[in-house]
């Protein structure tokens, strides 16, 4: 469940890495949900703490560097940025929670447009919650948790930064992240743990990401 393959079959990883192989778009951000795009294509999101490492993962998994843009500051991504893969799906880069640099009016409007797309948009398929892995799930992850729950948004915990950490460290840790993935109704239990800097764990999300195609 950490760093292997053992868990997909040869035709997963075989499907995701084609669907992979092609190049990722970017399509728009949305600031305010009357800009969602209408489709019915899938749709897949990545959400988490800021600085959690959400467009790293992103640029890893369809493996463009530049694709979503990354800082160190807490709280650049201020919208919910959409990049097209292929016309099979859409992976959406949310801003992170828990820390924004800017007017707590403009926070609380990114909070408002991202929690209505997560509980309205029929088309989203699953969320995946980054954690990093230095830290562990805080208050402010089990709060997202539960309104996720409350949403009936299925999700799915994906460690962030695990070379940052001994093996010891990331054994324990995931223990804690499956126990607490046991305590919340909509939380899919298969944890993952990647490195998007050592690409450790990048095929096993990419598999995740093509089985919901």
């Amino acid at each position: 469940m950490t760093t292997t393959h053992q868990d997909y079959t040869k035709e997963q990883i075989a499907k995701a890495k084609s669907l992979f192989d092609k190049k990722a778009e970017f399509v728009l951000g949305v600031a305010n949900l009357e800009q969602l795009p209408c489709t019915d294509m899938p749709e897949v999101a990545f959400a988490g703490r800021s600085n959690v490492g959400k467009s790293s993962i992103i640029n890893a998994v369809c493996s463009q560097k530049g694709l979503a843009k990354t800082s160190n500051t807490p709280g650049r991504t201020q919208q919910l940025n959409f990049f097209n893969l292929d016309n099979k799906i859409y992976l959406v880069d949310l801003p992170g929670y828990g820390y924004a640099k800017a007017p707590e009016v403009q926070v609380k409007q990114w909070q408002k447009v991202i929690f209505l797309y997560l509980q309205g948009r029929v088309t989203l398929k699953r969320v995946f919650l980054l954690i990093d892995a230095r830290l562990g799930i805080k208050k402010v992850d089990k709060d997202v948790m539960e309104l996720l729950d409350k949403a009936a948004v299925t999700y799915q915990i994906v460690l962030t930064k695990i070379d940052k950490i001994s093996k010891t460290s990331l054994d324990k840790v995931l223990c804690e992240t499956i126990a607490e993935t046991e305590k919340h109704a909509a939380a899919y239990t298969k944890v993952l743990a990647t490195s998007s800097e050592k690409g450790i764990g990048i095929a096993d999300l990419q598999a995740e990401i093509a089985s919901l195609i």
